[in-house]
């Protein structure tokens, strides 16, 4: 499979609905700012964005997708496959209802647990209701997002990674249109928000529900019954799903203790600080991560455990290659992006400095956090579920840890570095994990352009913080200013980008004349 291309198509997806949600956290933080409603908002948005990460990204790819693929015969008949999805759909329906309703019904600790309890902010008992009404709001998209997990991880076993990136933009434009037309006061919009989130999960599920059957695949409602498939199945989804989401545990976490620990507005600060670095981790690592789990799958099923390596080999490179200058950008150039952004209505210069703060913090881990994408599938394709989740779980208590020092010595960036620093922990564990089992080894291209393309990156982040002084005046005010000032600022640094990795030697013209006589010969 032609990566690039692969990645092109999902990536760009995924990166239109990242575009849409920054567009809506730009509104959001006009409309409401970093005040408790917003802060009310995104703890209960948080549960949500948790199991969609743990389940859409994590346990259906890790778990469902290879016990699938095994499933389709050699000659494509998907109808073993598709019987098997049948089953794992009649344990997965009252499974989800159930943790609904028990969901709902348990809102205000899960509220409290999520936020830390807001002890800092010290909330009314009708604001800390408010932000408990918002939770219960939210909680039916778990289930809606769930069902449609399992729809897209057919579809992505078919090729059709396209329909199962496409899902997402359909949430965001449901929260944009909700906050475009129907904001109100800061309380209101908040609690508009909440009603879009679910909507938008009702429009992913019919979205994919229609794709599957336009795929050929309309799956049964049936009794649940136990087999052997469905044990392996659920054996193999609970430690996949702490696996996979374990960044978002991480945030999830660092998110209470700021409810706990830090003043109003910080919980805000780093939901919107996490958007601006869910940009380039959703179009690459999603993507990625998307692309190579079902690749390595088929060929780890052929036996071809060199080719496979090759695949993750060039996984990695093209990670990094587009990664490290986003991470460079958003350590050097974080205040003039958040600024023109988010600076405006309710959010102020105070919100952008401290906002700037905390994605520079976050972003030193952008890099570990795509790579997890990139190397877990090396685990679940040979149906291992269970040392991710061990690395995760780690890595996890080392962010608690992190947390608890950090935060008392410098706020909020404390935070947003113990998760960065314990991603890359992560990320070191799975490669020597891997590495010393034989499964993989960094080839000799790869570790060749590592060290050119990290200097490069550097090159590109020293170059725009001294240039992002001239752009100030411009990154101020309405985004009809703000976003072109952006958009050049963006395109200057991806030229001196380019400029430093053919300098360093990470690319060469004849990498180019390469890739274009590919291209012209697919």
């Amino acid at each position: 499979m032609n990566l690039v291309r692969a990645l092109g198509s999902v990536g760009g997806l995924t990166l239109a609905s990242r575009v849409l949600a920054l567009v809506r956290d730009t509104l959001q933080a006009a409309y409401i700012g970093a005040s408790f409603a917003s802060d009310a908002f995104f703890v209960a948005f948080r549960l949500p964005n948790m199991f969609r990460a743990l389940f859409a990204e994590g346990a259906f790819a890790a778990a469902f997708i290879p016990l699938f693929n095994q499933r389709v015969g050699e000659d494509g008949d998907l109808a073993p496959a598709i019987a098997f999805a049948e089953r794992a759909l009649a344990w997965l329906f009252p499974i989800l209802m159930g943790m609904t309703i028990a969901m709902i019904l348990a809102a205000w600790p899960l509220t409290w647990v999520l936020a830390g309890g807001f002890t800092r902010q010290q909330p009314s008992p009708s604001d800390f209701a408010f932000a408990v009404t918002l939770s219960r709001i939210t909680i039916p998209y778990l289930f809606l997002i769930s069902l449609a997990s399992l729809l897209g991880g057919i579809l992505n076993s078919l090729d059709r990674f396209w329909v199962n990136a496409a899902a997402p933009i359909l949430l965001n434009i449901s929260m944009v249109s909700a906050l475009w037309f129907l904001h109100g006061d800061p309380y209101e919009t908040a609690r508009v928000q909440a009603w879009a989130v679910t909507a938008g999960g009702a429009l992913q599920l019919g979205w994919l529900v229609l794709a599957c059957r336009r795929a050929g695949v309309k799956l049964r409602l049936k009794l649940p019954r136990v087999d052997d498939d469905v044990k392996r199945l659920l054996k193999l989804i609970i430690p996949a799903a702490a696996g996979a989401g374990a960044a978002q545990i991480n945030l999830a976490i660092s998110t209470a203790l700021a409810g706990w620990l830090l003043a109003e507005g910080s919980i805000s600060a780093i939901n919107y600080a996490d958007r601006v670095n869910q940009l380039p981790l959703g179009m690459i690592g999603i993507g990625l991560g998307t692309i190579l789990l079902p690749t390595v799958t088929r060929l780890l099923r052929k036996g071809n455990e060199a080719q496979a390596m090759e695949t993750q080999n060039r996984g990695i490179e093209l990670a990094l290659f587009l990664t490290l200058p986003a991470a460079a950008a958003f350590v050097f150039a974080a205040e003039p992006i958040v600024q023109g952004l988010f600076q405006r209505g309710q959010f102020d210069a105070t919100d952008t400095i401290r906002t700037g703060w905390v994605l520079s913090a976050f972003s030193i881990g952008l890099p570990s956090y795509v790579l997890v994408k990139v190397l877990t599938p090396g685990f679940y394709a040979r149906a291992d579920t269970k040392t991710p989740v061990r690395l995760a779980m780690l890595s996890i208590l080392v962010n608690i840890v992190g947390n608890l020092v950090l935060i008392p010595s410098v706020g909020v960036i404390g935070s947003a570095l113990s998760t960065a620093l314990s991603s890359s922990l992560n990320v070191a564990m799975l490669y020597s994990t891997l590495k010393k089992r034989g499964h993989f080894a960094a080839d000799a291209q790869l570790r060749r352009r590592i060290p050119r393309l990290t200097i490069a990156a550097l090159a590109m982040g020293g170059a725009l913080y001294f240039i992002k002084p001239w752009f100030a005046p411009y990154t101020q005010g309405s985004l009809l200013t703000t976003l072109p000032a952006l958009a050049v600022l963006v395109g200057i640094g991806v030229a001196i980008y380019a400029i430093a990795c053919f300098a360093t030697g990470a690319f060469r013209p004849a990498d180019i004349k390469a890739l274009i006589r590919r291209r012209s010969t697919d």
